[in-house]
């Protein structure tokens, strides 16, 4: 082996280590865990809540795992809750979201229909933890599911790219380490900032019409990094900052999505405006 490429290797696995950390233990299971309750094909949306919700993993979740916390939540509120995996490589199981993302918006797309047919409803809503707040994005604009889609809700997507609080940044000192990454994790490849992917999504603006985008960011993000660059621009986003409604939330990347109840409150706000309520330190509780 040349010695650079040996020394491509130290690299990579920070890379890999960094993004392994943004997943919680609880993702040594397999997705065949039980999903407690949600993906029940013969739930049908209520008047209340007339669209199913699609919860849509992160990088190196899956469609159990990723969800314990706030598949449960929306559950409980009436709403009919589905989950799907995306991004799968051959031969890597339970880790899923590393596959390129222009082929995981297509898996979202064929799901997104199997759920329109089971449940009848016209539209559905997507709620997206990281890289599954910003992958609908290409599926909206590319795929056709504008027509498909009320709203998407990002909790810390990284829809301008992933820094890993700046150690992408170190990817040019090392010749041939984004093609290594991108023969290996192409779905990795694809978040780092400018690549061709992020450029394709985000030339000629960040939304398309007749979708309602929210998202829901930490300050304390060290994935999706600088917080600000989750941040959608248009004429129907709500870009929410947590520490805002509660300076004492201290989630970071991982925990906005896995079980900050304040973030879940905001983001059934964002599923159902009409009847919204603010969003405060007391909503950990509710």
């Amino acid at each position: 082996m040349l010695p650079w490429k040996r020394a491509l290797r130290p690299l990579t696995a920070l890379l890999l280590a960094a993004a392994v950390a943004t997943v919680p233990a609880a993702t040594a299971h397999a997705s065949s865990v039980p999903s407690t309750g949600w993906n029940d094909y013969s739930c049908r949306p209520s008047a209340a809540h007339p669209r199913p919700v699609i919860l849509v993993h992160g990088t190196l979740g899956n469609s159990v795992d990723n969800w314990l916390s706030l598949a449960p939540y929306l559950e409980d509120r009436g709403y009919c809750v589905f989950s799907l995996d995306y991004g799968q490589l051959s031969g890597v199981p339970v880790f899923y979201g590393l596959g390129p993302i222009d082929k995981s918006a297509e898996q979202l797309s064929a799901y997104v229909d199997k759920v329109l047919s089971a449940t009848g409803a016209a539209k559905a809503d997507l709620v997206g933890h990281s890289q599954g707040g910003m992958m609908p994005r290409y599926y909206l604009r590319f795929l056709g599911g504008a027509a498909k889609v009320n709203a998407l809700v990002g909790l810390a997507p990284d829809n301008h790219g992933a820094t890993l609080s700046g150690l992408t940044n170190l990817l040019p000192y090392f010749p041939g380490a984004s093609d290594l990454i991108k023969a290996t994790t192409p779905g990795l490849a694809d978040q780092i900032p400018g690549s061709a992917f992020l450029t394709k999504l985000n030339a000629g603006g960040d939304t398309v019409p007749g979708v309602h985008y929210t998202v829901i960011s930490t300050k304390y993000d060290e994935v999706a990094t600088p917080w600000q660059s989750q941040y959608l621009s248009g004429s129907d986003v709500h870009n929410v900052l947590l520490q805002d409604l509660c300076s004492l939330d201290l989630s970071e990347h991982v925990a906005i999505g896995l079980f900050d109840r304040i973030a879940f409150h905001e983001v059934a706000n964002a599923l159902d405006p009409a009847h919204a309520t603010a969003t405060s330190c007391a909503s950990a509780f509710s």
